[in-house]
Formats: C-alpha cells, sequence, structure tokens
C-alpha cells in the first residue's frame, strides 16, 4: 500500500508537533509494511513570509492530489494588522472549503494517567470518551447574507435538509463504531435552524435502529460537559456550537494539546491538532505533541483505513503517558519530565513495545 501526504508545518509549534506526528509515521509504517511519501508545504503565516499569500496554488495543487493532508497550526500576532483576507487563518479556511470536508470530528479521551491534569474532579473526568462531530461547512459561519454597517452587523445561520442528513449520517456511523448512543445538540425552543435540525437527525435515526438518540439543548450539553461527561458517546452538532462544545472538552482531556481532529468528507481529508500556533511557546521545545500524532493516528483509521495501526499509536500514546511522561502542560507547576522531541520518542519507543508484545504473544 503506498500513501500520499501533503504536510503543511504551518506557524509556531506547528514545524514541532508535526515533526514527532511524521516520526510516528514513519515508524508504524515500517512496522506495518505500507510505504508512506509526504512532501512539506508553505501554509498561513509560513506561506505569506515566503510568497505573500497564505494558501499558494502550488500547496492548494500538493493537497488535492494527495491521500490526505497533515496540518501543524496557523497564524500569530504578527499578522494581526493585515486586511482578514490575507491572514493565515484565511488560507486555512480556504483550504478547508477546497477540500470540502464538511464533518469535522474531534475526540476528547481522559487517559487514567493524566486524569488529574484536568481542572474538574478525578471521578468526573474518568473513563471520558467522547467523540464530537461537528458539521463545517455550514451554519453562521457561512451563511448569507452577512455584513455590517456603521451601526450594525449581521449574519445568517442557515442549514439544509442535506447538510443535516449527510452530517447525521456521519455520527450514527461512527456512534455504531463505539457505543452505538448519539446526543443530537441543538437549540430547538428559539432557532428555526435547530427545529429543522432536530427533525431531519430524528429522520435519519430510523435508518440506524441499533443506535440510541437523544436530543438536548446546547446550553444543557455544555453543562453537562462539565459535571457528567461520561454519560456522553458522540456528540452531533451544528458548526457554532460543535466548535465551542469541542473546545470546552478539552478540560475533559487535561490540555489542550492532547486533542486531535479529522475533517472527512470532501474530496480529501484534512487532520490537524486542535491547539493553534501557540506563538508564546514556540521554538522552546515544550509544546505537547501528542494532540498531532494523535491526529495522525486517525489519519491512519478513517483514510488509509488501517485500523490496528491506529490502534498501536493510540495505545503508545496511552503507554507513554502512563510512564511519566509529560510536556510542560500536564506538568504540576509546567515542570515537565521530557521535551517535545522526547515525548515523541517515547511514542515511538512504546510502539515498538506493543507490536513487540504482540508478535511475542502469537509467537507463544
Amino acid at each position: 500500500m503506498k500513501f500520499r501526504i501533503a504536510v503543511l508545518p504551518g506557524d509556531g509549534i506547528g514545524p514541532e508537533v508535526t515533526v514527532e506526528a511524521l516520526r510516528i509515521l514513519r515508524a508504524v509504517a515500517e512496522i506495518h509494511g505500507f510505504h508512506l511519501e509526504w512532501k512539506e508545504y508553505p501554509v498561513g503565516g509560513a506561506a505569506i513570509r515566503e510568497q505573500g499569500t497564505p494558501l499558494p496554488q502550488a500547496t492548494l495543487d500538493a493537497c488535492l492530489k494527495a491521500d490526505a493532508v497533515l496540518l501543524g497550526a496557523v497564524g500569530g500576532p504578527q499578522f494581526d494588522s493585515l486586511p482578514r483576507h490575507q491572514r493565515p487563518e484565511a488560507g486555512l479556511l480556504a483550504l478547508r472549503r477546497a477540500l470540502g470536508g464538511f464533518a469535522n470530528l474531534r475526540p476528547a479521551i481522559c487517559y487514567a494517567a493524566i486524569a488529574d491534569c484536568s481542572p474538574l474532579k478525578k471521578e468526573i473526568v474518568s473513563d471520558v470518551d467522547l467523540l464530537v462531530v461537528r458539521e463545517l461547512l455550514g451554519g453562521l459561519y457561512f451563511g448569507e447574507p452577512r455584513g455590517s454597517d456603521a451601526d450594525s452587523a449581521h449574519n445568517t445561520m442557515r442549514y439544509s435538509v442535506t447538510e443535516i442528513e449527510r452530517i447525521a449520517r456521519v455520527a450514527f456511523e461512527q456512534a455504531r463504531k463505539r457505543r452505538r448512543k448519539v446526543t443530537s445538540v441543538d437549540k430547538a425552543n428559539v432557532l428555526e435552524t435547530s427545529q429543522l435540525w432536530r427533525q431531519v437527525v430524528s429522520i435519519v435515526a430510523q435508518e440506524f435502529p441499533d443506535v440510541t438518540l437523544d436530543h438536548t439543548y446546547v446550553d444543557s450539553c455544555a453543562m453537562r460537559l462539565v459535571t457528567n461527561p461520561a454519560s456522553f458517546d458522540v456528540i452531533l452538532t451544528e458548526n457554532l456550537f460543535g466548535d465551542i462544545l469541542s473546545d470546552e472538552a478539552a478540560v475533559l482531556t487535561g490540555s489542550l494539546g492532547m486533542l486531535s481532529s479529522a475533517t472527512i468528507g470532501g474530496t480529501v481529508d484534512l487532520y490537524e491538532p486542535v491547539h493553534g500556533s501557540a506563538p508564546d511557546i514556540a521554538g522552546r521545545g515544550i509544546a505537547n505533541p501528542l494532540g498531532a500524532i494523535a491526529s495522525a493516528a486517525l489519519m491512519l483509521r478513517y483514510t488509509a483505513g488501517l485500523e490496528q495501526a491506529a490502534d498501536d499509536v493510540d495505545n503508545a500514546i496511552r503507554e507513554a503517558l502512563a510512564n511519566g511522561c509529560r510536556t510542560a502542560d500536564l506538568a504540576a507547576g509546567g515542570q515537565a519530565t521530557v521535551t517535545t522531541s522526547e515525548m515523541g520518542q517515547s511514542v515511538e519507543c512504546k510502539l515498538a513495545d506493543i507490536v513487540d508484545r504482540r508478535y511475542a504473544y502469537h509467537a507463544v
């Protein structure tokens, strides 16, 4: 099997964490016997500095020809004075739009070894393993008309039946691979778009009789995420609500640096950690690469279809944490036990250990 990746390291800590994700992809490819090809391209602020645009045509062309895209992060305060359409984030939005991925998958897992990193009580976050399925191309962020004048501004929240149906099916299909429960989040007591959302999701649910569906309002969901997060399996929601709720879920994992994401359903799938460019810690070797490494595992699972390889990477992350590896964001008082690179090395070592144990077991 041959798998081609367009790698976009981007800005801030993006290049640092991307290097570690590629380290793990290289190792798992060697272990499982598939061939990886990748090439790096500029995006965001790095592309602005090099070519004067946040998304060069050559970068976009390479992404559209790849099997998947691995992104580090984009943005930085030095670009805030630019017009909005010329900023690094505009390049990312244009890339997402061109790739066409409408389903953003954001897992939130509380690993037992770092449950005490969450500001919530350990008994609340223990056993949390949920997946936010966020619609990514519709709703308030993309609805028309939109605009502003001296006295007011307006945005339009809009959803079609087709947009809701396709994201709902993704959520139910994911639930079938997990604990078979979907919680659909809306504001149907106020918004017509949410009323349509609830109606269409209920109809799609009839195609999945083996999956339980419940509906909840977004404010209630936000409260449950910090009071009873283990009650969730798959959270299905629209663009704005999903943006907010998935970031809130970071508190369950102990650090934003732990969160991975996959954007699927379009021409080419896009994978990236959730944490952003974090320019204040860039170049210091203290960034947490686990979100990027976990994003690489999602790539193996969703685009390459290599379930065992993805499981091995996820388990290697779990074992590295259990072994006491902590970047600064996971360490008490910020006293890290490993650097960014050392965390990647630890995951790579645990990956080899996992495979060695499996071979030894089968040999017996």
